[in-house]
């Protein structure tokens, strides 16, 4: 008999609430290994006694294979003294000093869970709330790590002797799944419509019949609250819209499968994969033509941001089998004011925002932590982050260099925050844009609930070098001894690329963006830097022109176009869309200003180029939301892209940095416009100048073998990214775009983390 020893594992990483430890159990039993496995606030100690090829195996199954939702960062061993024994167990938590746990995102209920609630012979057949240790609320219900059920928001619901025996059992698929519950012991299920309240069964018909009758439902899923409507319903969209005072803003689609999915959008293996992905996030798709969705859903936009049904609630919304349907798909955005974060709390739903909706489907597990919808693209067969949220957060990113216990604020727009420590940061859920007293509180209890979960405490703070953003001066406000380290926001969001990459040499950065405020006052956004974490140089830069009463001109596209044109040196002709746009008064105010520099601010943002082309070419003028002239002329652009024919920027390379002139692609596309070039090939000209433009300076300003970086919010444009993906590679180049955090604002705080602390 060969000989028998002992070892100790520590293995840190997200391995609570996801399956670790019966998965543990089982591996050891079948290789005949005794000993035991606990968790700890460091994540879980494993000991393990037998013969050395079983303890081998056992250790490979669990580097290799462990369970579909845990991520082991790093397994630690040591050969501890042999105790014997003949059976292995599952301890209880232990809370020792140091050390760090990872929790787990949110995550959509699993197919079992799925089988199990549609099976009537079931003893949870139809329960709005079933999970296991594969899937349900993790991080939203979460009060303090360890993760235990009494540190959850599960903690008043006490489980029936059933449940427990699941709860207890290390062979069952509900072992230590602190959610755990069923009918008789779980949360309850309620339909409130004015004062009156319906629970149960006969409460999920009447929100069922509310939505087939064309009103809106407010629905209370994992991470806050969602406001729903039938998506093939126009009144019912169109008066969604009036009471979020949403504009044109494209509503977030709900489908209940695949299928469902298939039948409004373009849906390809990759994004199948990810539209079915633990995460379920919303997925950027293009719409089908024959798609049964209001247009009045997304005005204007050839795409639809679609996901699947993600919780048992959406589930039975749906409707079970012999269910009379709610409908085929539904509108399903967040439950808020236009601009505030979304409503987590049953308070505010039923009080405050009770308007917003003409019933509420509601249940009495609290929400701790609001987390939005997160949502995504695919570009290239990878994910690509528009919003980083549910079923992301709080995952750690792995940082490629050390940094001491660091809180970085972010920016003020698409907010989200992050601390860090050692090698590992982790980022909030999406907060929002920091312009409201709602926001800034939410931002608040962010930075708390993640400095609380991950144990770091942040000795320095890094915020945006923007002297009047709200994070920058919430960070101030709140750093009491701690010092304040800003950083220039362009840098970061390079910084953020590399960071995600695990690179440390300097790369070629295009940061291309709407704004961020620079060095010498201006306002930037369409930059060439070469960056490394310890500064950055600016190589090129778009030329200047004035903006002119800041947040009016990004509001009003032709604001733009005109002072593009004053800049260019191009007639104000009373042909042009943006000069039919503004009235004769505010062209005459307008012309003062840019000739006076009254009110003027200076701009290199690549972002506003963008507004500027798309007001300049009759796209739109005046916008709603963020970047919606850039989407219409991107979406526009896209049936037309095959047109290679290209614009030309010039050069004033006698200039340090080098400076980029629009001019003659501003009189190009001008020229288009009088001889009747359709709009769509104008706007594929546009895109191709822009991608050359980056090719040409990556060729004229990289070093031998230098690796380029893209990112800031125009690289959200996926025909832009593809276009300037492909000409780069087919140069030679190693190009480096986001994977992890979004190239917009939302990703700002990670490249913050590496450059506050750089030396």
């Amino acid at each position: 008999m060969s000989p028998r020893h002992r070892l100790r594992a520590g293995v840190q990483g997200v391995v609570q609430g996801v399956g670790f430890r019966p998965f543990v159990y089982t591996t050891a039993a079948a290789l005949g290994l005794t000993g035991s496995v606990r968790n700890d606030t460091s994540g879980a100690i494993i000991e393990i006694e037998g013969g050395d090829a079983a303890i081998d195996e056992f250790l490979c199954r669990l580097r290799d294979h462990p369970p579909p939702l845990a991520v082991i960062e790093s397994i630690e061993t040591e050969i501890i003294a042999a105790a014997g024994g003949t059976g292995f167990v599952i301890g209880d938590t232990t809370r020792a000093d140091g050390g760090r746990t990872l929790a787990s995102p949110d995550v959509a209920m699993c197919d079992q869970c799925a089988a199990e609630q549609r099976d009537p012979a079931n003893r949870r057949y139809r329960h709005p709330f079933i999970n296991c240790t594969n899937c349900g609320p993790r991080f939203t219900i979460i009060a303090a790590l360890p993760y235990d059920r009494a540190a959850t928001t599960m903690a008043p619901f006490e489980m029936c002797s059933g449940c427990a025996r699941e709860y207890a059992d290390p062979t069952d698929r509900r072992f230590h799944a602190q959610p755990v519950c069923c009918p008789n012991c779980g949360p309850s299920l309620s339909f409130h419509e004015g004062a009156a309240r319906t629970s149960g069964e006969a409460g999920l018909r009447y929100a069922r019949a509310l939505l087939r009758d064309g009103a809106i439902l407010g629905v209370k899923g994992i991470g806050g609250y969602h406001l729903a409507c039938d998506a093939g319903n126009h009144a019912a969209v169109t008066e969604l819209r009036r009471r979020k005072c949403r504009g044109d803003k494209p509503f977030a689609l709900m489908a209940p499968n695949l299928t469902g999915a298939r039948g409004i959008v373009e849906l390809g293996a990759d994004a199948a994969r990810l539209l079915r992905s633990p995460a379920h996030p919303i997925v950027l798709l293009p719409r089908r033509a024959d798609a049964s969705v209001a247009e009045s859903v997304a005005p204007h936009n050839p795409d639809l941001g679609v996901m699947l049904a993600y919780s048992p609630i959406h589930a039975l919304l749906f409707g079970l089998p012999g269910d009379e349907p709610a409908a085929d798909v539904l509108v399903m955005t967040s439950a808020n004011l236009s601009g505030e974060p979304i409503c987590y709390t049953d308070v505010d739903a039923l009080g405050r925002l009770s308007w917003l909706a003409d019933g509420w489907l509601s249940h009495d597990r609290e929400i701790l932590v609001p987390c939005d919808d997160s949502v995504l693209r695919v570009v290239g067969g990878h994910e690509f982050p528009v919003r980083r949220s549910r079923g992301y957060a709080p995952l750690p990113v792995a940082l490629p260099v050390p940094v001491p216990p660091t809180l970085a604020v972010g920016a003020d727009q698409k907010n989200t925050l992050a601390v860090a420590d050692n090698r590992y940061a982790w980022l909030s859920a999406h907060i929002g844009d920091m312009d409201s007293l709602a926001t800034l509180t939410a931002f608040g209890l962010a930075a708390r609930q993640l400095t609380s979960l991950t144990g770091v405490h942040p000795e320095v703070i890094v915020a945006d070098a923007h002297p009047g953003y709200r994070s920058t001066e919430w960070g101030h406000r709140n750093a009491g001894d701690r010092p304040v380290r800003t950083v220039q926001h362009h840098h970061a969001h390079i910084a953020a690329v590399m960071a995600e990459h695990g690179l440390t040499s300097p790369v070629l950065g295009f940061a291309f963006d709407g704004t961020g405020y620079g060095p010498d006052g201006a306002i930037w956004g369409g930059e060439l830097l070469e960056a490394e974490y310890k500064g950055f140089t600016r190589l090129a830069q778009l030329k200047y022109v004035p903006l002119a009463g800041g947040d009016l001109s990004v509001r009003r596209p032709y604001r733009m176009a005109l002072s593009h044109l004053w800049a260019a040196g191009l007639r104000w002709d009373a042909d042009l869309a943006p000069v039919r746009a503004c009235s004769s008064a505010e062209r005459r105010a307008l012309e003062h200003q840019l000739h006076t520099g009254a009110g003027c601010v200076p701009t290199s943002s690549m972002g506003r180029l963008f507004d500027a082309v798309s007001a300049l070419i009759g796209v739109r003028q005046v916008v709603d939301y963020e970047a919606q002239a850039a989407i219409e002329l991107e979406g526009l652009a896209r049936s037309a892209e095959a047109d290679h024919t290209g614009y030309a920027f010039a050069f004033d390379t006698g200039r340090s940095p080098i400076v980029v002139d629009p001019a003659p692609v501003l009189e190009a596309a001008l020229n288009d416009v009088r001889f009747g070039v359709p709009t769509a090939v104008i706007g594929a000209r546009f895109h191709h100048a822009v991608a050359g433009l980056i090719v040409e300076l990556a060729v004229a300003r990289a070093a031998p073998g230098q690796p380029v970086a893209l990112s800031g919010g125009v690289f959200q444009n996926v025909l832009l990214l593809r276009l300037t993906l492909d000409a780069l590679r087919a140069e030679g180049f190693e190009v480096f775009t986001h994977r992890r955090v979004p190239p917009n604002d939302g990703g700002i705080a990670l490249g913050q983390l590496l450059v506050g602390n750089a030396e």
